[in-house]
């Protein structure tokens, strides 16, 4: 897929249209995408440790990079858990794989959602956006006859923005599809 038309757009449209909503001076003030960092909390892997394998395999298989399993920090005997026990999956892409999965998401991913009505508009303070998902079937990657257990992901599209608005405006004009208030 070709990540140029994205990053060009960004360039010649995106930047334009930002420095002239909230007057900036330099090209170097305008917000832009750092990283997005896909994240499975995995808490059901303490009682079968292949859940880990195939949740890897699949985050690899939607993001083109290899995934790494995250591990837990300390015991909690309530949880039968142990430190350094793996409890999760973890992708941070930047680049041109950042671009390249962010359209596949806008364009592909977001629109097989059920019922889709847009996504929510909340930032966290700080120009960041995290972005929930149920299943992970509806990226077109993952073969739905291969699946035995639906998982959720976060998606957390890190920008260099300092106020909400400045991420907001950034996001809405990449064509991430925020709910009408």
């Amino acid at each position: 897929m070709n990540t140029a038309n994205i990053k060009q757009d960004y360039r010649e449209r995106i930047v334009p249209i930002l420095m002239t909503e909230f007057g900036y001076t330099s090209i170097m003030q305008v917000p832009k995408l750092e990283k997005i960092v896909l994240n499975q909390g995995l808490g059901i892997a303490v009682a079968d440790k292949k859940i880990i394998e195939v949740a890897i395999n699949e985050m690899t298989a939607i993001t083109g990079q290899k995934a790494v399993a995250t591990v837990s920090k300390k015991d909690i005997s309530n949880f039968k858990l142990r430190r350094k026990m793996p409890i999760g999956v973890r992708v941070t892409l930047r680049g041109d794989r950042m671009y390249e999965f962010l359209e596949r998401l806008i364009k592909v991913a977001l629109p097989r959602v059920r019922d889709f009505k847009g996504i929510d508009n909340k930032l966290d303070g700080r120009g960041n956006y995290t972005l929930g998902i149920q299943e992970q079937i509806i990226f077109p990657e993952i073969n739905i006859d291969n699946i035995n257990r639906l998982l959720g992901m976060n998606i957390t599209f890190v920008t260099t923005a300092q106020t909400d608005e400045e991420g907001f405006s950034l996001l809405k004009e990449f064509g991430l599809p925020f709910k009408k208030n």
